[in-house]
């Protein structure tokens, strides 16, 4: 069978001589011949048993530390800034509310500076938020369109182009617009409100005798190319980030490209559109010199759109600034006030939706 291969010299004759060696892992010996040169068993560099050195002590402030304080700092300075100005309106508003004769949140008519003075906000709040709603009800549609078609539907130059274009609507200061609206696009939407009046009066939104021309109709469509650039622009974007494995797998499945985009690109952008859409309403809510150069300035609550007449909150303060009193400064700045809550309610409702839509993404993934 062959011999025996013989044993080490220090194999004595087995037993415990022969197998105190196999106790530990291949390279055992080596290590505690390394650790036990060492009096404290520990590297010289001062390592622990894990064989590597100790792990760098973190700077006590550096680049990174600094840019979180100025990021925290960025932060709790918008917050003081809203606090401030929240402030401001208040103390300036309530010398007046106090001199006020009639409910600042139910009288119609604006008059703040007679001997005894009556002004409310009704009318005023009534065609801010009615103005701003129909301008997006015509705008929203077709900005959605748009951004569909300049992310899948047009060719690349020519999206890029047309969307350059758009993107250039937003440049353009309200005050020009307002002069458009005021001495341009008034003569054909003076042509339109007749025309509704003639064959829709039926309607209440279109009834009334004239005279027809400088009302919500005008200031609305103003409002809307207006807001077409911001809401197009945003909802473009997010299509244009939808996973292209959404839209493959519903075309491998036999969609449609409208199927491919009703079931995967407008659900995955919805958030987005949402976020667009209130951007696009704050805008609109916040406008100031187009709609005082488009409305009738009146005093009244109506949901008539095209007899001339109308008002909002930021138009009343530009016509009505410079020839008030202390009191009356008083009073639009209480306008302001309701205005500001109300921009502020509106983008903490988009944050709510946002949320929620995000929650919902995360839990269905």
């Amino acid at each position: 069978m062959g011999e025996t291969p013989p044993r080490s010299a220090d194999a004595g004759t087995g037993g415990s001589g022969v197998t105190t060696s196999h106790d530990r892992p291949a390279g055992a010996s080596a290590q505690s011949a390394e650790y036990s040169a060492t009096p404290s068993h520990r590297a010289p560099d001062g390592g622990g048993l894990g064989g590597g050195g100790a792990l760098p002590r973190r700077r006590a402030f550096g680049a990174e530390q600094l840019f979180r304080v100025l990021t925290l700092a960025a932060g709790t300075m918008v917050l003081v800034i809203i606090v401030a100005i929240a402030i401001f309106l208040v103390s300036k508003a309530v010398p007046a509310l106090q001199a006020n004769h009639e409910n600042f949140f139910t009288f119609k008519n604006w008059a703040p500076n007679e001997g005894e003075p009556r002004f409310g906000i009704a009318a005023l709040a009534f065609g801010t938020v009615l103005s701003a709603v129909i301008a997006l009800l015509l705008a929203v549609p077709v900005a959605l369109g748009i951004a569909l078609y300049l992310s899948h539907y047009a060719h690349r130059r020519i999206a890029n182009t047309l969307g350059f274009l758009i993107d250039l609507l937003a440049a353009v200061p309200s005050v020009v617009f307002g002069l458009w609206g005021r001495d341009v696009f008034s003569g054909p939407v003076t042509d339109l409100s007749v025309w509704l009046n003639k064959y829709f009066s039926w309607i209440p939104l279109f009834g009334g005798e004239g005279p027809f021309g400088r009302a919500i109709l005008l200031g609305a469509l103003v409002l809307a190319i207006m807001v077409l650039p911001i809401v197009t622009s945003l909802s473009r974007e997010v299509f244009m980030q939808t996973p292209t494995a959404n839209e493959e797998a519903a075309l491998a499945l036999g969609a449609t490209k409208w199927e491919m985009i009703r079931t995967s690109v407008l659900p995955y952008g919805r958030p987005g559109v949402v976020a667009a859409v209130m951007l696009g309403l704050g805008r609109a809510l916040g406008e100031t010199i187009a709609l005082a150069m488009t409305l009738g300035a009146t005093f009244a609550i109506s949901f008539n759109l095209i007899q001339s007449g109308g008002n909002s909150i930021a138009a009343n303060i530009a016509n009505g600034f410079s020839e008030s009193n202390d009191i009356g400064r008083g009073a639009l700045i209480a306008s302001g006030l309701v205005l500001f809550t109300i921009t502020l309610v509106v983008n903490m409702t988009a944050r709510v939706i946002l949320n929620r839509r995000r929650e919902f993404t995360e839990g269905a993934a």
